[in-house]
Protein backbone atom coordinates (compact mmCIF):
# COMPACT_ATOMS: atom_id res chain seq x y z
CA UNK A 1 0.00 0.00 0.00
CA UNK A 2 3.08 2.47 0.69
CA UNK A 3 1.85 5.86 1.35
CA UNK A 4 -1.27 5.36 -0.86
CA UNK A 5 -3.63 7.21 1.71
CA UNK A 6 -1.58 10.58 1.61
CA UNK A 7 -3.15 11.11 -1.79
CA UNK A 8 -6.81 11.01 -0.26
CA UNK A 9 -5.70 12.71 2.66
CA UNK A 10 -4.08 15.59 0.84
CA UNK A 11 -7.47 15.94 -1.32
CA UNK A 12 -9.40 16.02 2.16
CA UNK A 13 -7.28 18.92 3.04
CA UNK A 14 -7.55 20.80 -0.04
CA UNK A 15 -11.17 20.22 0.11
CA UNK A 16 -11.51 21.65 3.56
CA UNK A 17 -9.02 24.56 2.69
CA UNK A 18 -10.80 25.88 -0.56
CA UNK A 19 -14.29 25.50 1.42
CA UNK A 20 -12.44 27.65 4.38
CA UNK A 21 -11.62 30.02 1.55
CA UNK A 22 -14.57 30.32 -0.22
CA UNK A 23 -16.47 30.46 3.34
CA UNK A 24 -13.84 33.23 4.71
CA UNK A 25 -14.86 35.51 2.03
CA UNK A 26 -18.53 35.84 2.90
CA UNK A 27 -17.33 35.90 7.41
CA UNK A 28 -14.34 38.64 6.40
CA UNK A 29 -17.38 40.87 4.89
CA UNK A 30 -18.96 41.10 8.63
CA UNK A 31 -15.52 41.92 9.79
CA UNK A 32 -14.77 38.49 11.56
CA UNK A 33 -11.97 36.41 11.08
CA UNK A 34 -12.96 32.82 10.32
CA UNK A 35 -11.78 31.47 14.17
CA UNK A 36 -14.10 34.47 14.96
CA UNK A 37 -17.25 33.31 13.45
CA UNK A 38 -16.60 30.01 13.83
CA UNK A 39 -16.70 30.97 17.66
CA UNK A 40 -19.94 33.13 17.14
CA UNK A 41 -21.21 30.02 15.17
CA UNK A 42 -20.70 27.74 17.67
CA UNK A 43 -22.43 29.88 20.39
CA UNK A 44 -25.40 30.37 18.60
CA UNK A 45 -28.71 29.13 19.72
CA UNK A 46 -26.96 28.20 23.03
CA UNK A 47 -27.36 29.49 26.54
CA UNK A 48 -22.95 29.49 26.41
CA UNK A 49 -20.50 26.90 27.07
CA UNK A 50 -17.07 26.53 28.86
CA UNK A 51 -13.52 26.73 27.10
CA UNK A 52 -13.40 22.80 27.16
CA UNK A 53 -16.88 22.56 25.52
CA UNK A 54 -16.17 25.35 22.76
CA UNK A 55 -12.17 23.43 21.91
CA UNK A 56 -14.14 20.42 21.37
CA UNK A 57 -16.96 21.63 19.11
CA UNK A 58 -14.74 23.99 16.87
CA UNK A 59 -11.76 23.55 14.98
CA UNK A 60 -9.74 26.06 16.97
CA UNK A 61 -6.69 24.67 18.82
CA UNK A 62 -6.70 25.32 22.52
CA UNK A 63 -3.61 27.88 22.00
CA UNK A 64 -5.80 30.11 20.15
CA UNK A 65 -8.94 29.76 21.75
CA UNK A 66 -8.16 32.27 24.30
CA UNK A 67 -7.00 35.01 22.10
CA UNK A 68 -10.12 34.60 19.82
CA UNK A 69 -12.53 35.00 22.93
CA UNK A 70 -10.13 37.72 24.05
CA UNK A 71 -10.64 39.62 20.62
CA UNK A 72 -14.30 38.48 20.35
CA UNK A 73 -15.15 40.05 23.80
CA UNK A 74 -12.99 43.03 23.18
CA UNK A 75 -15.55 43.90 20.38
CA UNK A 76 -18.47 43.62 22.35
CA UNK A 77 -19.66 40.20 20.87
CA UNK A 78 -19.09 37.59 23.71
CA UNK A 79 -18.89 37.68 27.70
CA UNK A 80 -16.85 35.24 29.94
CA UNK A 81 -17.77 34.44 33.43
CA UNK A 82 -15.47 32.09 35.82
CA UNK A 83 -17.46 29.16 36.40
CA UNK A 84 -18.94 28.36 39.39
CA UNK A 85 -17.21 24.91 39.85
CA UNK A 86 -14.14 25.93 38.96
CA UNK A 87 -12.14 29.06 39.21
CA UNK A 88 -9.55 28.30 36.92
CA UNK A 89 -12.63 27.74 34.06
CA UNK A 90 -14.56 30.34 32.48
CA UNK A 91 -18.04 30.01 30.94
CA UNK A 92 -18.50 32.05 27.49
CA UNK A 93 -21.82 33.29 25.93
CA UNK A 94 -22.88 36.01 23.09
CA UNK A 95 -23.92 39.00 24.56
CA UNK A 96 -26.80 40.63 22.62
CA UNK A 97 -24.68 42.31 19.81
CA UNK A 98 -23.07 38.48 19.16
CA UNK A 99 -26.59 37.30 18.87
CA UNK A 100 -27.67 40.01 16.27
CA UNK A 101 -24.45 39.02 14.48
CA UNK A 102 -24.88 35.52 14.85
CA UNK A 103 -28.62 36.28 13.61
CA UNK A 104 -27.20 38.21 10.70
CA UNK A 105 -24.23 36.67 9.66
CA UNK A 106 -24.48 32.82 10.32
CA UNK A 107 -27.37 32.31 7.73
CA UNK A 108 -25.78 35.05 5.06
CA UNK A 109 -22.28 32.53 5.62
CA UNK A 110 -24.36 29.14 4.94
CA UNK A 111 -26.71 30.44 2.29
CA UNK A 112 -23.48 31.52 -0.06
CA UNK A 113 -20.63 29.20 0.81
CA UNK A 114 -23.57 26.66 0.33
CA UNK A 115 -24.40 27.34 -2.90
CA UNK A 116 -21.80 24.75 -4.32
CA UNK A 117 -24.01 21.81 -3.18
CA UNK A 118 -26.62 23.56 -4.94
CA UNK A 119 -26.38 19.91 -7.47
CA UNK A 120 -25.69 17.53 -4.28
CA UNK A 121 -28.60 14.58 -4.31
CA UNK A 122 -29.69 13.15 -0.77
CA UNK A 123 -27.75 10.24 -1.72
CA UNK A 124 -24.68 12.52 -2.95
CA UNK A 125 -24.53 13.95 0.72
CA UNK A 126 -25.47 10.22 2.28
CA UNK A 127 -22.40 8.47 0.35
CA UNK A 128 -19.95 11.65 1.20
CA UNK A 129 -21.10 11.40 5.15
CA UNK A 130 -20.42 7.66 5.34
CA UNK A 131 -16.64 7.54 3.41
CA UNK A 132 -15.82 10.67 6.02
CA UNK A 133 -17.94 8.95 9.23
CA UNK A 134 -15.13 5.83 8.18
CA UNK A 135 -12.24 7.38 7.69
CA UNK A 136 -13.10 9.12 11.07
CA UNK A 137 -13.46 5.91 12.64
CA UNK A 138 -10.27 4.61 11.45
CA UNK A 139 -8.66 7.94 12.53
CA UNK A 140 -9.87 7.65 15.94
CA UNK A 141 -8.80 3.70 16.46
CA UNK A 142 -5.63 4.60 15.38
CA UNK A 143 -5.29 7.38 17.78
CA UNK A 144 -6.39 4.85 20.83
CA UNK A 145 -3.85 2.64 19.24
CA UNK A 146 -1.09 5.04 19.28
CA UNK A 147 2.05 5.39 22.05
CA UNK A 148 1.24 8.79 24.33
CA UNK A 149 3.21 11.59 23.74
CA UNK A 150 3.50 11.88 27.72
CA UNK A 151 5.67 9.21 26.99
CA UNK A 152 8.44 10.99 25.45
CA UNK A 153 8.90 13.23 28.90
Amino acid sequence: MGERYLKSIRLLAECMQAYERLSGAYVRQSGLTHAQFDIIATLGNTPGMSYKELGDKTLITKGTLTGVIERLEQKGLVERQRSDCDKRSFFVRLTPEGERTFCTVFPEVIAQSGKVFKDYTEDDFARLEKTLSGLKNVIMAGQADSPSTRDCD
